[in-house]
């Protein structure tokens, strides 16, 4: 444990920090903590792609609990940002905040309770900063994304950082009473802290225009970068045994897959509904991989449908590529997603596909519906056609949809992340030749 200032540390998964670590800057990645979710993976994808560039890594959490808490790449630090009093991350990003921001930031941050969680991990953050001095901190999540702007400019440190958003913000606004004003409220703050990162990044068209809709930033301040996704071992893992006896018995009927976590985001009781109307025409059984607290209600859904015998939740599973690969369709139902890293996986996989035309990625990935069938989100009908119209397609597109999936690897994310970090792909001893900025 290194301590960041009194009654503070920050845990990490390794080794202590030598004195020759601090040589070359490492890239720091922050996030919430390590449960499993797409942002979440590509976090680890990226820290694993800069790795092997020889960047030293530090992966920053506010919690280190969660899925992939056992699933990190070798070599990497975790530190887990320990929380201080609820007021002193408050008074913190107020010293942060440029004066003409402190009404917006007072009624919609520093009195909300869920950034008020991230807000007690402020000073902590800005203690790490001066004391490793990265050469680049790269934020997932919103309030990382307000903390991480914060941080920077109160530690009086040359790091440059990089704003992610890996979903459209405007489902949210959907939110109703209280919520939904505060949230409303908080987007114009959104957009003035974080036109004061270094780099602004969304993981797909759709969420950028979201973005820059919703928040007043100017759009042109907004890349694009396609999520590191796909990796080099992915043949390899398909291969491996399937998760599911049903991917394996070759039984008559087909096998459907769906993965994610079981949220309200991914509407898996509209693929059940689907599913029922599907069943009623042909034979078929469908898995849905993923862990959630929407499991009860999953469960007795089922059971309502009476559906027991053709579905099976079997948790979340560390190798869906075995599965992608045996299965005969593989749908996304969300309701909403910033890209869709599940329908990337089963397209690289060769996997026929069918997916609601949700904001924002699934258009993009699919090509406008020239590789997998789109539908209208929420509509049970819809989605239940497609899904046996898919199934009684023969598989002639697999070479197809396997060159879509590969064009979103770990390796063309990765270099483009450290394009627009380092305007080259520096190696890391050139990260220390970053002039320091002005205080934001």
């Amino acid at each position: 444990m290194t301590a960041f200032g009194v009654g503070e540390a920050c845990a990490m998964n390794a080794r202590p920090i030598a004195a020759d670590d601090t040589a070359s800057p490492p890239i720091a990645l922050y996030m919430p903590d390590l449960s499993d979710g797409g942002m979440e993976r590509v976090m680890l994808n990226l820290a694993e792609a800069f790795m092997a560039r020889g960047h030293a890594v530090d992966l920053l959490v506010s919690r280190d609990d969660g899925i992939y808490r056992d699933h990190l790449p070798e070599g990497v630090r975790l530190r887990v940002l320990e929380p201080t009093g609820p007021l002193l991350g408050r008074l913190q990003a107020l010293r942060a905040t440029r004066p003409a921001e402190w009404k917006t930031l007072a009624w919609t941050v520093l009195l909300g309770r869920k950034p008020g969680r991230q807000l007690s991990r402020l000073p902590s953050l800005v203690r790490y900063l001066r004391a490793r001095r990265p050469g680049a901190l790269i934020a997932a999540n919103t309030y990382c994304n307000l903390n991480a702007v914060w941080a920077r400019r109160l530690a009086g440190v040359p790091t440059r950082v990089m704003v992610t958003e890996h979903n459209a913000l405007s489902p949210k606004n959907t939110r109703t009473g209280i919520g939904g004003a505060q949230w409303l409220a908080r987007l114009p703050l959104i957009g003035q802290v974080y036109a004061r990162a270094d780099v602004v990044l969304a993981v797909s068209d759709g969420v950028a225009d979201d973005l820059s809709a919703v928040t007043g930033l100017a759009r042109s301040r907004i890349a694009t970068v396609y999520n590191p996704v796909i990796k080099s071992d992915l043949a390899a893992r398909a291969g491996e045994a399937a998760p599911h006896p049903w991917l394996a018995d070759g039984g008559a009927a087909p096998v459907i897959v769906a993965t994610g976590r079981l949220a309200p985001q991914k509407n898996f009781p509209l693929l059940l509904q689907a599913f029922a109307l599907l069943r009623r025409q042909r034979p078929a059984r469908l898995l849905i991989l993923g862990e959630g607290r929407l499991r009860p209600q999953l469960e007795a859904l089922i059971a309502e449908l009476d559906l027991g015998e053709d579905v099976a939740l079997p948790g979340f599973v560390t190798n869906p590529y075995a599965a992608f690969a045996r299965a005969s369709l593989f749908v996304l139902s969300s309701d909403y997603e910033g890209l869709g890293n599940v329908l990337i996986e089963a397209m690289a996989s060769g996997c026929p596909v069918v997916s609601t035309d949700c904001p924002s990625g699934p258009a993009e990935i699919l090509e406008g519906g020239r590789l997998g069938e789109l539908v209208p989100v929420k509509d049970a009908a819809a989605l239940s056609a497609a899904m046996l119209r898919a199934l009684d397609t023969p598989r002639a597109n697999a070479d197809a949809l396997r060159r879509r999936g590969a064009y979103f690897s770990q390796e063309r994310s990765a270099e483009r992340y450290l394009d627009l970090l380092f305007g080259q792909r520096r190696a890391p001893s050139e990260v220390t030749a970053c002039q320091p900025q002005a205080r934001r």
